[in-house]
């Protein structure tokens, strides 16, 4: 299990060093193999870029917190809260490859929809520290330096140039990896 200071230091800095990790719920866990860093109130494509507000007010307080919320209104979005202290940022874990209490298929957590759906992740997870037996993050799998591929994020076009900054992470020809393979 991953101690909670793990997570206090730059959010890209996680979100690479999250790749390889087992995210645990339960008797489910996948290894992360796409992750998206958020980063503060200057991200224009981070929730953060409001100030803090009841939604995502987790993202201003201590890391190695979960923040869940519902996009559009159908999927549940994964986050952990990651960054130095007194700044506001989470990593989206955008993809899980099956590990344990899953179906062989690397379909059944590539996207973050379906990897909240697959590990029984919801809402009611929301604010949880990841230091808990029911949900938490393990060292896995380390991952190469050169394994790793780092991209634009995904559906953020609405926030200008911050759209195009490479703050996606993937393990490179992962059969997990959502969307676009960069």
């Amino acid at each position: 299990m991953l101690p909670l200071a793990w997570y206090a230091r730059e959010t890209d800095v996680v979100a690479r060093a999250l790749l390889g990790c087992a995210l645990v719920h339960g008797d489910r866990a996948g290894i992360i193999v796409e992750t998206e860093a958020y980063l503060g109130p200057e991200d224009l494509a981070s929730h953060a870029r409001f100030g803090r507000t009841a939604r995502n007010a987790v993202m201003f307080d201590a890391p190695g917190v979960s923040y869940v919320y519902l996009c559009y209104g159908v999927h549940e979005m994964f986050n952990i809260v990651a960054r130095r202290k007194a700044e506001a940022g989470a990593v989206l874990v955008r993809a899980v490859a099956p590990l344990a209490g899953l179906p062989d298929d690397a379909r059944v957590g590539r996207g973050p929809g379906k990897l909240t759906r697959a590990l029984g992740l919801s809402r009611a997870q929301h604010g949880r520290t990841l230091d808990r037996d029911e949900l938490f993050v393990a060292a896995h799998t380390r991952v190469r330096a050169r394994d790793v591929v780092c991209s634009a994020r995904v559906g953020v076009d609405y926030a200008g140039p911050w759209a195009a900054r490479p703050l996606r992470f993937t393990i490179a020809g992962h059969p997990a990896v959502s969307g676009k393979r960069p």
